[in-house]
């Protein structure tokens, strides 16, 4: 038989957004639980070497960065469990029912704040995962751009992001940029290809269709990039490029299958939350980080939805039904 275990607020996910929140509830002095996955808190941000867009530091690892979060969580109180998956979260009368994939344990709590991230959408391609690893495939042309100083640079896509950031790099960072979609046409919007066709004019960059990447071939000590083959789907002839860096813009994840139907969701299963105060349609729960629509993808912003669900919760309990007789309406009746 499970044992179950009450907190005031119950956070899922133990990544920036999470770890924010979970700073801001237990200062607060709410008995404050953070319910995470993996193996360790941190979410993707792990698998960042250098992050050096984040206010007030110059650079830093993102296992230190996590590290100095968790030790300010945890010093105020708050409990992180890891290897915990919540599999199914209930609401009943008065309380939240949460279960995570460990049978042995459930938890209830009056609030609840989501963040369980999303995850970049991968090729699993030979040689990604050891590239990543080794920071030389990124999913993301804000976080890592800047490390391409005058490099050679692979993108693959042919969404929004993909043409947006190919632009973006090849004008402001990489000696020389090639994109390479799987079709003769692209998915992004027209006027971006245009822009897109206009850059390579001014830039160095050569758009090449209709690829798709083979695998990435690393060096003999793992360290770099050797080279990436990528086939002409047409011809079946494949080629072998030299670069620096793989930039793979084939979208996000959502971490919220397992919500069920608690929580409405937008068709790629991010959720809807008032842009203010990351309120959702359930009166108790919140929602932060990279699994909220509209969310802007950045570990500043993350840490920052975090803060702002976990200051809800002084009014929440002060008051629970100032959440509003229309949860789902803003100040004009615009649904979220």
């Amino acid at each position: 038989m499970s044992k179950t275990t009450h907190y005031d607020v119950i956070i899922i996910g133990a990544g920036p957004a999470g770890l924010a929140a979970g700073l801001y509830a237990a200062r607060d002095r709410y008995s404050t639980l953070l319910l995470e996955k993996n193996g360790l808190p941190g979410g993707q941000i792990m698998l960042t070497e250098h992050i050096e867009n984040y206010p007030g530091y110059e650079k830093v690892g993102g296992f230190e960065f996590v590290e100095h979060m968790k030790t300010q969580v945890t010093n105020f109180g708050a409990t992180i469990m890891v290897n915990q998956a919540v599999t199914k979260l209930t609401r009943g009368d008065d309380l939240f029912v949460i279960e995570t994939n460990n049978g042995e344990k459930t938890f209830t709590t009056q609030a609840v704040i989501l963040a369980p991230g999303s995850d970049y959408r991968q090729l699993n391609l030979p040689g990604e995962a050891s590239m990543r690893q080794a920071t030389r495939v990124s999913y993301c042309a804000t976080c890592d751009g800047a490390f391409y100083k005058d490099k050679e640079v692979l993108t693959i896509g042919g969404g929004n992001t993909a043409v947006e950031d190919t632009v973006y790099l090849a004008s402001r960072f990489c000696k020389k940029t090639t994109l390479i979609h799987r079709r003769r046409e692209f998915r992004a919007q027209k006027v971006l290809v245009e822009e897109l066709y206009d850059a390579a004019k001014k830039h160095n960059i050569d758009v090449k269709l209709p690829y798709v990447p083979v695998e990435i071939v690393p060096t003999a000590d793992g360290d770099e990039i050797d080279h990436v083959k990528i086939k002409n789907v047409e011809t079946n002839e494949v080629e072998e490029l030299k670069v620096d860096g793989v930039f793979i813009f084939a979208g996000m994840v959502p971490n919220t299958a397992w919500l069920g139907d608690l929580l409405r969701r937008d068709e790629h299963g991010y959720i809807p939350a008032d842009p203010v105060s990351m309120k959702t349609c359930v009166p108790g729960v919140w929602v932060a980080g990279d699994c909220r629509m509209n969310a802007a993808m950045q570990l500043a912003t993350a840490t920052g939805d975090g803060v702002i669900a976990a200051m809800g919760l002084r009014e929440f309990f002060r008051d629970p039904g100032a959440w509003g007789a229309k949860p789902c309406e803003d100040e004009n009746g615009a649904g979220y």
